[in-house]
């Protein structure tokens, strides 16, 4: 027997559920506040209130609106809420009474717009957070499932359902049938601002993702080698900020004139050393950048062993050039589990886009990939490097993106 359908009934509320930040004990009210304020930004026109309580927070339509206006459109609000860092799921629902023939109607209206065709099993899940309600959270799954199997014709799976119908019972009382999974981790900000040496590959973005997951807030720095290379590369760089922007809120994009640099050092230094000096360069530039913004920190898409320049001696004699921590999300990731998080994220199909950067410019053939900390300050001897660093700096012109 295949299940019924029927219209969907309009949500009139959407339950947010947020997990780390539970962890914070005495600190917890500060991330809370902090997770609050992303998520007014994030809903902010789109016809939804957020109300929140100790455990999670709730979105109802804005009561401004009159009587005869649509609901707010609810697929808007969903993406908007699941791009926020330190939620986990949010769930379109129904509010109830702690009625149970309400709990029950309400639950069966859902169930029946919502059970895909191809279930063939489905549970009631109960949670009663009000204890002196007067039934228990089995007694309540029976009698809301006896009511919703009649009506989808599905049997019950205690262990194993194809299909699942949320209930809470308490001072806040709902039903559901879907989570949408959210990115999770710590709200932007909570752990401090860092910047991100962003280029157009495929791993800096999920770097830089994955820092603001761990409640960073993150601003870019990319070396453009203009006019060595087209500015399709800077717009291309602009789109990934932007699809970041989208899950960390408005961010800063420095964007670092680094063609004489490069050039300057082809033109002085031992052709097996260019990839490391290039690296040394941009380190030092983007420790200058970031102190100067008070970021605490440096990211980059770095992954041991994945290309020459980032082996464990390599990447060493590169972060040797500056005292600021250096956060590597990707260290222990290899090219497809970066290019599955990328897809996921929305930065792969702009990342994959053919546009020439610095970072494919003058590239040795058998590049150095044991690099010595005496061997490369000796190349760097033929080089002004204060003077490259300084003119950089003085270069970087700054947008803003999101």
């Amino acid at each position: 027997m295949s299940p019924p359908t029927s219209a969907r009934p309009v949500p009139d509320l959407i339950v947010i559920r947020f997990g780390e930040v539970f962890l914070k004990g005495g600190n917890r009210h500060i991330f809370m506040n902090r997770l609050r304020g992303h998520l007014e930004r994030a809903i902010a026109g789109t016809g939804w209130r957020l109300h929140g309580t100790h455990v999670r927070c709730y979105l109802r339509p804005d009561p401004a609106a009159g009587p005869d206006e649509p609901p707010p459109p609810v697929g808007r609000v969903l993406d908007r809420v699941c791009r926020v860092f330190g939620v986990v799921s949010a769930s379109p629902a129904l509010e109830t009474t702690t009625d149970p023939a309400d709990i029950a109607a309400k639950a069966v209206a859902l169930a029946a717009a919502t059970v895909p065709g191809s279930a063939k099993t489905f549970r009631v899940r109960s949670r009663r957070s009000d204890k002196t309600l007067p039934y228990t959270s089995t007694e309540l799954n029976q009698q809301v499932g006896h009511a919703v199997g009649e009506v989808i014709g599905l049997p019950a799976d205690l262990r194993n359902p194809d299909f699942d119908v949320g209930v809470e019972a308490g001072a806040d009382s709902f039903v559901f049938t879907e989570r949408h999974p959210g990115p999770g981790g710590l709200p932007v900000g909570a752990s401090g601002r860092v910047h991100l040496l962003l280029s157009g590959g495929i791993d800096s973005p999920v770097a830089g993702w994955m820092a603001m997951k761990r409640g960073c807030r993150v601003d870019g720095v990319y070396f453009h080698s203009f006019p060595l290379v087209g500015d399709g590369a800077l717009e291309k760089v602009r789109d990934l900020a932007t699809t970041l922007a989208t899950y960390g809120g408005p961010m800063k994009l420095h964007v670092v004139p680094f063609a004489d640099a490069q050039v300057a050092i082809r033109d002085a230094c031992p052709p097996r050393l260019l990839v490391l000096l290039y690296r040394r360069l941009m380190f030092r530039i983007a420790d200058r950048i970031a102190r100067a913004a008070k970021a605490k920190g440096l990211v980059t898409g770095e992954s041991l062993g994945q290309v020459a320049s980032q082996t464990l001696e390599n990447l060493a004699v590169i972060g040797s050039v500056t005292r600021l921590p250096i956060l590597r999300p990707l260290i222990g990731f290899d090219k497809e589990e970066t290019i599955a998080r990328a897809r996921a994220i929305g930065t792969f199909e702009t990342s994959i886009q053919a546009h020439i950067d610095c970072c494919s410019l003058f590239v040795p053939k058998h590049p150095e990939t044991k690099g010595r900390p005496r061997v490369l300050e000796q190349a760097e001897e033929a080089l002004d490097m204060d003077a490259l660093v300084a003119a950089a700096v003085e270069g970087t012109r700054v947008e803003t993106i999101g």
